[in-house]
């Protein structure tokens, strides 16, 4: 087999193939062997006759269903060695719309196709990314609303003698209709509801502030949740209020035990809302850096990549919904979505990891960042491990369908990840910069099959892994 690659646009390549007589005679041997299978000649068993006997029993007629069959079975054949051979990226099925030769009785063929090669992009700006992660630090204000929340869980309701004010707790009968039919939910008797929570209806808190105990209302408002109006009835049975304990030292230790003043108990709440912080900051540091990556990824993005991408991820989150015993139909139910609603959604999602994709691969272009044998060695191990089959099984399957090289991709692309977080400076919403360190001293999960554009996943139970690019499958 020749083939030889030519360059067009719009990331296309042009490939064109010829094949040897003798090459394609084995071809055609195949496919007699084939056509064995599904004549019947007297004297030879179902498979059995030599192709001279199919020849002679089947004449022309059977040279041009051997021929035909030939070139249907070899052509993606002969392709995939050529996509192989040559290097070539393709991001969608070839397809071939003529083979030369096909029409002859014997000799060599030839074909051409175009192919879709995913795009090399540039990606300037990336070693100067600016991310933006939450706060890893509490203010003198937020520690100051976690104290006052656990004085108000320690305070005590006591009896107001006083109009109702916004923070009261109020027992109250409360009814509602709506042509004279009671509304479901929001009719109850001696209540206990805290002013200036903000449920029954908008503008409800307004309406009990300023009352007192013993006085009825009557007033028309829009329930939460609902489009039209109702005629509420209300009865304020009792008003209190929470006196909140003095934060003091003694106070302190009588309610906590581990701490005997209010400054060591404001240190450890800052500790502890400090420490929590990290871990969402550290948590979000590869969703925020994949973001801005995408950003910089401003070209129109092939469709072939963006569909491909979607297909798994529907396949996936239903596979995933399936697992946990939901339907589909259930979830979109539940969530008030259509199914155009949520595909698209899912489509965005399959945008940003076609611009990561993209954008990761051009980092380690930039970066020379290479996958060796040994991390090739240690992600196998990390696949096999995760669908609880062997390394060799797994290793095994990849080879048979040429797998590997995507994998190699994945894991450069996993580096190049990996180098980003690194490089990028962090700040909080006040534009504050974030020491890297402080993020990344316990290091940052970066799995290369996550979201950027590359995903396997082993099936120990279906024998099958499937890749963004390919899909291996066991072969008998």
């Amino acid at each position: 087999m020749q083939c030889t690659v030519e360059q067009l646009e719009n990331n296309k390549v042009k490939v064109d193939i010829s094949v040897d007589a003798a090459s394609f005679d084995q071809d055609i041997e195949i496919a007699y062997r084939k056509l064995a299978r599904q004549v019947r000649i007297p004297g030879f068993r179902p498979g059995k006759a030599p192709r001279r006997v199919i020849e002679a029993h089947l004449g022309d007629d059977g040279k041009k269903a051997a021929r035909a069959q030939a070139i249907e079975d070899a052509v993606p054949k002969y392709l995939a060695e050529a996509v192989k051979q040559l290097d070539i990226d393709i991001i969608a099925t070839p397809k071939v719309e003529h083979v030369h030769g096909a029409d002859e009785d014997s000799g060599p063929i030839s074909f051409h196709c175009e192919v879709e090669v995913r795009p090399v992009v540039a990606v300037a700006g990336y070693a100067g990314l600016r991310v933006e992660l939450p706060s890893i630090s509490a203010t003198e204000a937020e520690i100051d609303e976690v104290v006052n929340n656990e004085r108000k869980r320690h305070g005590t309701l006591v009896d107001a003698t006083r109009a109702i004010a916004t923070g009261d707790q109020v027992t109250i009968d409360l009814s509602a209709s709506r042509d004279g039919a009671p509304v479901p939910g929001l009719n109850v008797e001696a209540w206990l509801y805290e002013v200036g929570r903000g449920w029954v209806a908008k503008g409800f808190d307004d309406i009990l502030v300023g009352l007192e105990a013993g006085v009825e209302k009557q007033f028309q408002a829009v329930p939460n949740g609902n489009e039209d109006e109702a005629d509420f009835s209300l009865k304020v049975i009792k008003v209190q209020e929470l006196q909140l304990p003095e934060t003091t030292d003694a106070w302190v230790a009588e309610t906590f035990g581990e701490f005997d003043t209010v400054a060591k108990w404001r240190i450890t709440i800052a500790e502890r809302m400090n420490e929590s912080r990290i871990n969402q900051a550290r948590n979000s540091v590869v969703d925020r850096v994949t973001d801005e990556l995408a950003k910089l990824v401003d070209i129109d993005l092939p469709e072939p990549m963006v569909e491909g991408d979607l297909r798994s991820r529907i396949r996936n989150t239903v596979d995933t919904f399936q697992r946990q015993g939901i339907e589909i139909g259930q979830f979109l139910q539940i969530t008030g979505q259509t199914e155009e609603q949520f595909i698209d959604q899912l489509r965005e999602q399959s945008r940003k990891a076609v611009r990561v994709d993209l954008a990761l691969r051009a980092v380690a272009q930039d970066q020379n960042l290479n996958a060796g044998d040994d991390d090739l060695d240690i992600e196998l191990e990390r696949i096999a491990v995760r669908a609880n089959v062997k390394v060799k099984r797994v290793k095994s399957l990849y080879e048979k369908n040429d797998a590997l090289g995507d994998l190699k991709a994945q894991i450069r692309k996993s580096k190049a990840l990996e180098w980003l977080v690194r490089q990028v400076t962090y700040v909080d919403p006040q534009g504050t910069i974030l020491a890297t360190e402080i993020l990344l001293d316990a290091g940052v999960d970066i799995d290369p099959t996550a979201d950027t554009g590359a995903s396997v996943n082993i099936d120990a139970e279906s024998n099958t892994s499937e890749g963004s690019t390919s899909t291996v499958e066991e072969t008998p």
